[in-house]
């Protein structure tokens, strides 16, 4: 795991791997969303959300790039406390906010709107095509927010009422979602 680009371009990561849960988002998939987010995302003025954040990839890449306030979520003890590890040793306990706990709690309890969120749930979540029903039902995207839903071939979003595009990386699919009354 390495960040791409920004003050911590380069810099690796090598989470601990017996019995975790994750599935990291590979480095080609990964520099390939974020040459797209490039063209459409202020990073230091997006308000974040990393949900199912695993190793913390994602918030690390976007504070790294200049986002100031980026929001990580995840049960799993382990990557917690190795996210929590890691933002201490790049100085980032500012930026980042670590919730450990359920997404869809958190999702069902937050006060917060975000401009930016990012869902990488493990593939065999049985809920999993849920989740952009269970972003739209509630404020925490801002209107002119964007949600992007990290799947697997056996998923398609293009029906749902608020999917703008995909792209595919191998077995790596990024479904992008905007509110539905966004120009």
């Amino acid at each position: 795991m390495r960040i791409i680009s920004g003050r911590f371009k380069g810099r690796r990561f090598i989470p601990p791997a017996k019995n975790w849960p994750t599935r990291p988002t590979t480095d080609f998939a990964k520099e390939g969303l974020f040459n797209i987010l490039q063209n459409r995302i202020s990073f230091e003025e997006t308000k974040m959300l990393d949900l199912f954040g695993g190793t913390g990839n994602h918030c690390y890449e976007f504070i790294s790039r200049g986002c100031m306030d980026a929001t990580y979520v995840d049960k799993f003890p382990g990557c917690v406390q190795f996210v929590k590890k890691i933002a201490h040793e790049l100085g980032i306990e500012n930026e980042l906010h670590i919730h450990k706990g359920d997404v869809f709690d958190f999702i069902k309890h937050n006060q917060s709107s975000f401009d930016y969120i990012f869902a990488g749930p493990p593939y065999p979540l049985p809920n999993l095509n849920d989740i952009p029903d269970v972003i739209f039902s509630t404020t925490i995207l801002k209107t002119d927010g964007l949600f992007i839903l990290e799947h697997n071939p056996n998923h398609d979003f293009k029906t749902h009422r608020c999917y703008k595009e995909e792209r595919n990386y191998g077995t790596t699919i990024f479904s992008f979602f905007t509110h539905v009354d966004r120009e």
